[in-house]
Order: C-alpha cells, then sequence, then structure tokens
C-alpha cells in the first residue's frame, strides 16, 4: 500500500458510495469479529477508501467560491474557507 495511486475499483466510486463502505468496514472491524488478515485488508481498504473521500471533498471545495463585492462596486470570486 505504498503506492499513492488509488485502486481503480475505488477511484470509480462515488463519494456517497466510498463513505458508505467505509462507514460498513468502520462496523466490522469494531466488532472484532473478523479474522486477523481479514481485518488487516478491510484496515488497508478503509484507508484507501479514506483517502478518495478526502480527495473528492477537497476537489468539491476548490470548485466552491465565494462571491464578493468591493469597496468600489465591482464583483469578484475568491475561494470558499469550508474547514
Amino acid at each position: 500500500m505504498t503506492d499513492q495511486t488509488l485502486p481503480p475499483d475505488i477511484a470509480a466510486l462515488s463519494f456517497e458510495d466510498a463513505l458508505a463502505e467505509l462507514e460498513r468496514i468502520v462496523r466490522q472491524l469494531e466488532e472484532g469479529k473478523a479474522k486477523l488478515d481479514d481485518a488487516i485488508q478491510s484496515y488497508e481498504r478503509g484507508t484507501w477508501l479514506k483517502r478518495h473521500c478526502e480527495s473528492r471533498l477537497r476537489e468539491a471545495q476548490a470548485k466552491v467560491d465565494r462571491i464578493t463585492i468591493a469597496a468600489d462596486g465591482t464583483i469578484g470570486a475568491e475561494s470558499a474557507r469550508l474547514d
């Protein structure tokens, strides 16, 4: 898992689908019923899903601008800070 490129199946997921799968993995890991190897694989997949969700949120934030009106009446836009 050292490569920073997302696995193709995760990269193809929408934000909502990736988040839902990540939530499912977290619930499974919290239950603690999985075999160690399965838990490790789920954790690794969860890490990829988290990265994908964070990336999609950053992309969305970059697209959201706030309209501003300067003192002289000119209209402009500045990046919104959503955090």
